[in-house]
């Protein structure tokens, strides 16, 4: 220990894994990276220096490159986003596809504890009742219940026990999808410059408000990410 530093000498942490941990600011020098994944959803909040590059801007076009459409996902004006939620639902469109092609059960093998497919689409579809149900909408009833929260939301005072716990099948999830999906479109085709502007309390922090755009873009986020998730699990099913 050097202060409040912890300091690695000489260690090996070869096949380690850090789950929901925070790196920020950690330092390494003279280190063995090879083979090293990280996956860093806000990595656009700060640089990522590797030998004195910062790589962030690298990972971004390449991401972009390969997920035609995410580059629009924080536009600012109403037909930007409608453009942009069309990109979203062509992409997953192209992901259902996939699973469809696949033996039956596959939308269900988890990889390395990560989602299942059929996971990953309950929980955008919580994702967009968290964002456009209940901060934007502000809906008392925002939630289906086939759902699919992170536990730590029980500290909101919601009541998780609405949330099913027997696994749903794959047409009741495919369904729930396209509702939620439709929600978000049917809500972009009428949404003006002046709603985006309009404050909202936040959907875990009602004591903070941010306006409407900040919440689609929440919503938006969300699909391009879990997207990359989803497909990077698949492809480990070859």
């Amino acid at each position: 220990m050097a202060g409040d530093v912890t300091t690695f000498v000489d260690r090996d942490l070869r096949g380690a894994r850090f789950n929901r941990s925070t790196l920020a600011g950690a330092v390494m020098r003279g280190v063995d990276v090879r083979g090293l994944d990280i996956d860093a959803p806000w990595l656009t909040d700060g640089p990522l220096l590797i030998n004195g590059v910062d790589v962030v801007p690298l990972v971004e076009a390449e991401l972009n490159r390969r997920f035609p459409g995410r580059d629009r996902r924080h536009a600012t004006d109403p037909d930007g986003l409608r453009t942009a939620w069309t990109m979203i639902e062509r992409a997953w469109a192209d992901a259902v596809g996939r699973v469809e092609a696949l033996p039956e059960g596959a939308a269900d093998v988890s990889i390395n504890g990560e989602w299942s497919f059929t996971q990953t689409l309950r929980h955008l579809a919580f994702a967009t009742d968290a964002w456009l149900g209940k901060a934007i909408l502000r809906l008392p009833q925002p939630f289906h219940p086939l759902g699919q929260p992170h536990a730590e939301y029980e500290t909101d005072g919601y009541d998780l026990s609405i949330f099913a716990t027997a696994q749903p099948s794959l047409a009741e999830v495919f369904a729930l999808r396209a509702e939620r999906q439709a929600m978000v479109r049917d809500f972009l085709t009428s949404v003006t410059p002046a709603l985006l502007a309009e404050p909202r309390p936040t959907a875990w922090s009602p004591e903070h408000e941010e306006p409407v755009l900040h919440c689609l873009h929440v919503i938006v986020d969300e699909e391009w990410e879990h997207l990359r998730f989803a497909l990077r699990d698949l492809d480990a099913q070859k």
